[in-house]
């Protein structure tokens, strides 16, 4: 949760994910719903102010609230929780450095790494004046001016947080259009949508430097523009958190990334090892990982082998307004088919908008 609190449980989703992000969405979701409400007859005031440290504080009392669910959750149902960095030192044995520096060592038939992943920043110099989502969850100060470095879907979010609570908003992605892998139409819909709505798109675009001054940040961009602002933040992607877990020494297999390299059961090439979630970088979803979680419990401790099926997986980008998919995109279905595709497109005015002009 930022500098808040560290740790906790309940995973990336709750602590510096979905959640917190979905509590920001719908606060940045009342500018768009005040404007609709001056022409459903609310005689609102001209100034509303908008209180950023209140929500960041509702937002950090909801995640203790839940990780405190979690931890009950864990302890009523018999689960031993050790608090510290924990490293596999053998095929069936854990040793974990505790918060005070003591150490413990566990063995046990089976090893479930979950250890997710981070996000990571692209090496262009002057990387370490932008933060990541990690942070823009906690700033202390709502900017006045931020730069978003991606194309995804997170990138995508923060972007419509930040212009829905008044920021100024720049988004710099290297693709002609954001969210790479989805539909290209619904892409196009988005970039609109985005761009209606008064953030800055920047396609083909990446940063070449990013400097220091006394008005703020300044990013150069390799199309020669000069912005200047008070926050980068990056959304280039996440990295499998492995590096610590000493999985070499146990000849646990990696990928490139650095993801842990399962079959489709989720075990990896030791045996009594095993992955689920992010750190595997399957399909880097909270439903999925839990998927994965409980295939893994059925499989091994079950009597029922079982395996994740990646396949149809429906998931939401929380942009204003907000895209869900599931299935095939329209390139996807055109790839893999034999014969004719049939594609059928909708769109229509909600009744809420027609009366509100927006």
């Amino acid at each position: 949760i930022g500098s808040e609190v560290i740790g906790g449980v309940g995973g990336t989703c709750v602590i510096r994910g979905c959640v917190p992000k979905k509590i920001l969405v719908y606060g940045a979701t009342f500018r768009g719903e005040l404007e609709d409400a001056r022409n459903y007859g609310w005689e609102l005031n001209e100034k509303i102010d908008f209180n950023w440290k209140k929500l960041l504080h509702k937002k950090t009392e909801e995640i203790v609230r839940l990780n405190g669910i979690y931890k009950r959750l864990l302890t009523n149902s018999g689960v031993k929780m050790h608090e510290g960095e924990g490293k596999i030192v053998g095929p069936n044995e854990v040793e974990v450095t505790q918060l005070d520096g003591t150490k413990l060592s566990y063995t046990a038939k089976h090893i479930l790494i979950a250890t997710g992943s981070r996000a990571q920043r692209p090496p262009i110099p002057g990387q370490e004046l932008g933060i990541t989502s990690d942070e823009a969850l906690s700033l202390e100060e709502l900017p006045k001016r931020v730069v978003i470095v991606g194309g995804g879907y997170i990138a995508v979010e923060f972007a419509s947080i930040w212009n829905g609570m008044g920021v100024t908003v720049d988004l710099c992605f290297r693709k002609e259009l954001p969210l790479r892998g989805f539909d290209d139409e619904m892409r196009a819909v988005v970039a609109r949508n985005l761009e209606a709505r008064g953030v800055n798109l920047h396609p083909r675009t990446s940063l070449s430097e990013i400097i220091k001054t006394g008005d703020g940040i300044k990013v150069n961009t390799d199309h020669g523009e000069e912005l200047i602002v008070d926050v980068v933040m990056f959304a280039t992607g996440r990295a499998p958190n492995t590096k610590r877990l000493n999985l070499e020494a146990v000849g646990v297999e990696l990928d490139k990334t650095g993801a842990v390299k399962v079959d489709e059961y989720s075990r990896t090439n030791i045996p009594s090892i095993w992955a689920v979630g992010d750190v595997t970088n399957r399909l880097n979803l909270t439903p999925v990982a839990l998927m994965e979680g409980t295939c893994f419990a059925k499989t091994v401790f079950g009597g029922e082998p079982s395996k994740p099926d990646h396949r149809d997986v429906p998931c939401a980008v929380f942009s204003i307004p907000a895209l869900s998919v599931v299935g095939l995109s329209e390139e996807q279905a055109i790839e893999q088919a034999n014969g004719d595709i049939l594609v059928f497109t909708s769109t229509f005015n909600p009744m809420k908008n027609t009366i509100s002009g927006r």
